[in-house]
């Protein structure tokens, strides 16, 4: 070994016992508590940022915490739908999935995304499962439907999206078995609805509903996008629940220039008990920019 690369080693070595001493209180912290994170943005897409994420889930899970992952996978879905020549239409920031659509959706979300995900987490030292909402109908939806405002007319409509669903119930029952084994679970944001079928479920939305049915103790919404941006287009570090209210119905926040989806998600998820009982502070969005 030349010394260039012993002196690189001993950097890297050197730089992570001291992420690791800084991070020790907050771990302590978390110990066997149940933090949701939902993953997804342009780290998933390059591979040395998702090795990065996979690191530090599987440490998570080796310092006492228990991570659950949910996955989104839009580029990607996108890309399919291209190869096979199936056009995609958006409204209000969701696509508009037919039933050729839902297929690909499913295969691409639930098959190859979520696997990789897994194969990540299990090359870095943890033990991850996949699995989506229908396994064990642990969530299951009702069909979504936006309101958009005509650009001509000026006059709201509402858009049929298709197989794109909300979380109506969230079964903890097959989480609740693995949470507090070795396990990690990987999930992608595919239901099913009473009446079966698939729907395609919004990442942060679905993330939003199980960590609010776990009283998950965080919610982290890893974006490429800054985080939340006030009309001035300036960083809004932390929220309260009125405040984040406040703003949403204000018009006053952006993320990046797209609807507040996380935003409202973050919102809906902690007025479900995600966090600490009392503790009014909002769940934090968290940049992937630049890393996992």
């Amino acid at each position: 070994m030349s010394d260039s690369t012993k002196t690189t080693a001993a950097k890297d070595a050197h730089d992570q016992a001291r992420l690791l001493a800084q991070a020790l209180p907050f771990m302590q912290r978390y110990e066997n508590k149940t933090i949701v994170v939902k993953y997804g943005g342009a780290a998933m897409g390059d591979p040395a940022l998702s090795q990065a994420f996979a690191r530090d889930i599987a440490l998570l899970k080796q310092s006492g915490v228990n991570p659950i992952v949910v996955h989104g996978g839009g580029p990607q879905i996108g890309d399919m739908l291209n190869r096979l020549g199936i056009k995609s239409e958006f409204a209000a920031g969701l696509r508009i999935t037919d039933a050729a659509t839902v297929e690909i959706v499913e295969m691409v979300l639930a098959g190859s995304i979520n696997k990789q995900i897994v194969g990540y987490i299990n090359a870095a030292g943890g033990k991850a499962i996949g699995l989506c909402g229908k396994d064990g109908n642990m969530v299951r939806a009702r069909k979504a439907t936006r309101t958009v405002v005509d650009p001509d007319s000026n006059i709201e409509k509402v858009v049929d999206l298709g197989f794109v669903g909300e979380p109506e119930t969230v079964d903890t029952m097959v989480l609740q078995q693995i949470l507090g084994r070795e396990l990690i679970p990987v999930l992608a944001p595919v239901a099913t609805s009473k009446a079966g079928g698939t729907y395609n479920v919004n990442a942060d939305t679905f993330a939003g509903a199980v960590a609010g049915a776990l009283h998950a103790k965080r919610l982290l919404l890893l974006t490429d996008v800054p985080g939340v941006l006030d009309k001035s287009k300036s960083l809004i570090r932390e929220l309260s629940v009125d405040d984040a209210r406040r703003l949403i119905a204000q018009g006053g926040v952006r993320l990046d220039g797209d609807p507040v989806t996380e935003l409202d998600v973050a919102r809906a998820a902690l007025e479900g008990a995600v966090l600490q009982a009392g503790k009014r502070r909002f769940a934090r969005l968290v940049s992937a920019r630049g890393g996992a």
